[in-house]
C-alpha cells in the first residue's frame, strides 16, 4: 500500500505524482495453479489465470485467461473474459467475452462484444442506462494522492477515446 509518509520521509508533490502513476500503471497477475480466497483490489491492470473465491475490483483492465475460475463479483473499467465466472460482472466501459467464456450471474456494462462460443446464463444490461457502480479501491492513499490518481486515469481515458 502507498503511504505519503514512509519511515518519516515526506514525499514532495512530484514524487507523490510518480508513485500514484506507478499504482495506476501497474500490471498484476495471478498465475494458473494459484488459488486465492479473499477479495482482490488493484488500481492497475490485472490478469488472472488461476482461481479466485472472492470479489475482484480494478480501476483499470481485467483479463481472465481460459484457465481462470472466479467465484465472486467483478467490478472493472474494462474486462476481457476467457474463463469461468460465477457472480455479478460490472464493467464501466467495454466487456469482451471470448469463445471460451462462461458467465453465470448478472452482467452490467456500457458496451459488450460476445465472440462465437461464449456462453452466459445471466441477465444482461447494456448501454448508457446500464451504469456500473463507481469503482472504489480501499487504500491508504491520502486525499491528494487519490485526486491525482483520478486525474491520471481520466487523462488516460481521454487519450484512448
Amino acid at each position: 500500500m502507498f503511504h505519503s509518509n514512509i519511515s518519516g520521509v515526506m514525499f514532495n508533490k512530484q514524487e507523490k505524482k510518480v508513485a500514484v502513476e506507478q499504482l495506476a500503471n501497474s500490471n498484476n497477475s495471478i498465475s494458473n495453479g494459484t488459488s486465492i480466497v479473499g477479495d482482490v483490489e488493484t488500481f492497475g491492470s490485472i490478469r488472472i489465470d488461476g482461481k479466485v473465491k472472492g470479489n475482484i475490483t480494478t480501476k483499470n483492465k481485467l483479463v481472465l485467461g481460459n484457465t481462470s475460475v472466479i467465484d465472486g463479483n467483478i467490478l472493472a473499467q474494462n474486462a476481457e473474459i476467457e474463463g469461468e465466472v460465477t457472480g455479478r460482472v460490472e464493467v464501466a466501459e467495454l466487456l469482451i467475452l471470448k469463445p471460451t467464456a462462461k458467465i453465470n450471474g448478472d452482467i452490467v456494462t456500457n458496451k459488450i462484444i460476445v465472440e462465437a462460443g461464449a456462453v452466459f446464463t445471466a441477465s444482461c444490461n447494456v448501454g448508457d442506462q446500464a451504469k456500473a457502480k463507481e469503482i472504489r479501491i480501499n487504500s491508504n492513499l491520502d486525499g491528494a494522492a487519490k485526486e491525482e490518481t483520478e486525474r491520471i486515469q481520466q487523462a488516460a481515458k481521454a487519450k484512448s477515446a
